[in-house]
């Protein structure tokens, strides 16, 4: 991982996650009262301070405001993450999608707002509390970012032998296991280079379970893929996550893929969330951008630009 920027002091707390906290409402349609720009967006964008819900939230973005060479990304986001869930992200290309996961996992920070993940507010963690956090997090990358001088093994294997403390055997029986869980079993002696890109994409999901983080983060994991792997990819991640549980978030544009793995969707536009709620609610949605989007059509307020 790369170094944090900047200096970033500790609040004294542990790692634990704080399960307790209350999370959104749901999904608003209003007028955002900020203009044109925003009449799509819900106007009290997911109440992160309202009412206690059944739902636990594993990661918040409160009021995050990112601007790259003086170009607001992320423009006031407001989202939160249930727990044990699916979560697919969804947005227009160059929206902000890449820039929120670089927060999520610390290496980005806000210019103002904060990124609470696991009960942590990651702006505010001393650079071993975040290395700690990041331990608790797995990433599958678009490409698999496989080491390629590294068999598949040991690109798996990877992130035990620079983490923890397991021993050699512990470590193989793991790798195997996770191997075999995405049907690489018998290409753990290959090179990333006698993969095919599916083969890269699964073995690139071996590593990020290897460690049994509580986030997995899948940064659009159907680009490049067919639609038959892109539906057998998303089928294999519903089954790890219906075996392992915890809070997966699949970073993507791909309607198709948030309708069939899709448990909660958020749909992001101009660094904000528009509209944010249960697959089936976000599906239904009355909010014309919501709609033009999930539903691939060219008319609607979503244009060119």
């Amino acid at each position: 991982m790369e170094s944090a920027e900047g200096t970033h002091e500790g609040n004294g707390d542990d790692l634990d996650p704080q399960g307790d906290d209350p999370g959104p409402r749901g999904s608003v349609m209003a007028a955002d009262g900020d203009g044109e720009q925003f009449q799509y967006h819900s106007s009290s964008d997911l109440d992160l301070a309202g009412e206690a819900t059944d739902r636990k939230w594993s990661i918040r973005c409160i009021d995050v405001v990112k601007r790259l060479a003086g170009i607001p990304v992320l423009n006031g986001l407001n989202v939160a993450i249930p727990d044990d869930t699916i979560t697919v992200v969804l947005g227009p290309s160059g929206t902000g999608k890449s820039v929120l996961i670089k927060h999520l996992i610390g290496l980005m920070f806000p210019d103002s707002g904060d990124v609470q993940v696991l009960g942590n507010s990651v702006p505010k963690l001393t650079m071993p509390q975040l290395l700690a956090l990041r331990r608790r997090i797995g990433v599958l990358f678009q490409d698999g970012a496989l080491f390629g001088s590294m068999s598949v093994f040991d690109n798996v294997a990877f992130p035990l032998r620079q983490h923890t403390d397991m021993s050699e055997t512990q470590i193989g029986e793991r790798v195997r296991r996770r191997l075999a869980d995405v049907g690489l079993a018998d290409a753990m002696d290959d090179s990333p280079s006698q993969l095919s890109g599916g083969m890269r994409k699964r073995a690139g999901f071996a590593r990020a379970l290897v460690t049994e983080p509580a986030v997995v983060i899948f940064d659009e994991p159907d680009s490049g893929l067919d639609p038959v792997r892109t539906a057998l990819l998303c089928e294999l991640i519903e089954e790890m996550h219906e075996a392992n549980g915890g809070t997966y978030i699949v970073v993507t544009h791909n309607i198709a893929s948030a309708r069939q793995i899709g448990e909660y969707i958020a749909l992001l536009w101009r660094g904000r969330i528009v509209e944010a709620g249960d697959a089936e609610r976000m599906f239904s949605s009355e909010n014309p951008f919501v709609r033009q989007f999930l539903s691939g059509s060219a008319s609607g307020p979503l244009g060119m630009d």
